[in-house]
C-alpha cells in the first residue's frame, strides 16, 4: 500500500476518534478566552435583603448563625464562619457565601451554581481531575499534532501541500509568531 493511502487512513481515523474531545475543547476554550467578562463554569447571583431582626455583635454564636440562616431559607450545608472585622460576619455554605453587616443587619448573598454542561467541559479541558486525565490529555494532544502533519499531506496538486496548502500552512506559522511579536 502506497504512504499517502496509510497518510489518509490514519488521517480519517483520528479525525474521528478525537471529534468529540475536539468539540469539548472547542467550546470551553472559547468559554475560557473570556473569563475577563463572565465566569465560565458558574453563574453568580447576588441577592441583597434585610434581617427582621437585629443581630448582637456580642452574642454571636452558632445558634444565631443558624437563625440567619433559617430567616433567609438557605438550606445548603453549613461549612463555616469568619468575622473579617466587628461590622462583617461572613457565612460559608454549600454554594452560598452570605455577607451580614452587623451595623445595619443587611445580607449579601452570592449564590454559585455550576453552569450546565460548561462546566463538566471546563473542568476536562483546564484538567481539574489530574491523574489519568492528565495521560488521555497527552494522548489527545499527540493524536491532534499527527493530524496536523497527516493533514498536510491529504491532497495533491495545486490544494495539497505544494500548492495552496504551503501558503495556508506558512499563514499559519506566522499568524501566532505575528501575535507573540505584538505582545511580548
Amino acid at each position: 500500500m502506497k504512504w499517502r493511502k496509510w497518510n489518509n487512513i490514519i488521517h480519517r481515523d483520528l479525525g474521528y476518534l478525537c471529534f468529540g474531545l475536539t468539540i469539548i475543547y472547542a467550546i470551553s476554550g472559547i468559554a475560557v478566552n473570556h473569563i475577563d467578562i463572565w465566569n465560565p463554569s458558574y453563574t453568580i447571583e447576588r441577592i441583597q435583603s434585610q434581617l427582621a431582626k437585629p443581630v448582637s455583635k456580642e452574642q454571636l454564636s452558632r445558634a444565631t448563625i443558624f437563625e440567619i440562616l433559617a430567616e433567609l431559607d438557605e438550606t445548603g450545608l453549613y461549612k463555616n464562619s469568619f468575622r473579617p472585622d466587628p461590622q462583617t460576619l461572613q457565612i460559608f455554605v454549600e454554594g452560598n457565601t452570605l455577607t451580614v453587616n452587623l451595623g445595619t443587619n443587611t445580607v449579601l448573598q452570592e449564590k454559585v451554581t455550576p453552569r450546565p454542561v460548561l462546566h463538566q467541559m471546563n473542568f476536562l479541558h483546564l484538567n481539574h481531575p489530574k491523574k489519568l486525565w492528565s495521560w488521555f490529555a497527552d494522548l489527545y494532544a499527540i493524536f491532534l499534532g499527527a493530524l496536523a502533519v497527516t493533514g498536510l499531506f491529504v491532497l495533491r496538486g495545486k490544494k495539497g501541500i505544494t500548492g495552496r496548502g504551503a501558503w495556508l500552512t506558512t499563514a499559519g506559522i506566522l499568524l501566532p509568531l505575528l501575535f507573540l511579536g505584538l505582545y511580548l
